[in-house]
């Protein structure tokens, strides 16, 4: 099976996000998941892509590099959403989510996810952009979806694979992955480059 090249690694998944989680288990792969906790605050001038690549190589750096064995591989990542040039990050609230669910609501938006692999002796970054269109969202769905399913650990105020992707996304350019988290494709064949 081609996932044996990979049992070189011990890989480890620097994630506390259980969407990242699942996709890496879904690929077949055998990981620990050792969370990190950084401030997601970045450099004013970078373009969103930069941004999201920034973070996720911040994240990375933030590892415990005393927890690494010879073999071992970390995975970390960040994904924002970028709407007319504005960075839609994590609600706090409801108020919040309801702002960013309205900006959303009737327009098409990035999904950009920044993926880091280190290894002690190497580290390779990618990214991966999806576009996602909304229908006209009504302010009784979008009060339904965030008093139901609370989406404040997403950027953006929403989850594609929840209710409000159900109703609301007309269409997806690019990976449906990358939109919940993590480009799986993306992320296997870098892997088997690694």
């Amino acid at each position: 099976m081609i996932n044996r090249r990979l049992q070189k690694y011990h890989l480890i998944l620097a994630s506390q996000s259980p969407r990242r989680q699942y996709l890496l288990k879904e690929l077949g792969l055998d990981f620990e998941i050792i969370a990190t906790n950084v401030l997601e605050e970045y450099p004013e001038t970078l373009t969103p892509v930069e941004i999201a690549i920034y973070l996720a190589e911040l994240k990375s750096d933030n590892f415990d590099s005393s927890r690494m064995d010879s073999s071992a591989l970390i995975i970390t990542a960040d994904t924002i959403v970028c709407i007319n040039k504005e960075i839609l990050g994590k609600p706090r609230n409801h108020d919040e989510a309801v702002i960013m669910l309205k900006k959303l609501s009737g327009q098409k938006h990035d999904v950009i996810t920044g993926v880091s692999l280190k290894s002690k002796k190497k580290r390779t970054s990618f990214h991966v952009i999806s576009s996602v269109y909304f229908k006209e969202l009504s302010m009784e769905e979008i009060n339904y979806y965030i008093e139901n399913f609370q989406p404040f650990d997403k950027a953006g105020g929403y989850g594609v694979q929840e209710w409000i992707g159900y109703i609301g996304i007309s269409k997806i350019e690019g990976s449906f992955f990358n939109v919940m988290g993590l480009p799986v494709k993306e992320l296997y064949e870098e892997l088997l480059n690694f």
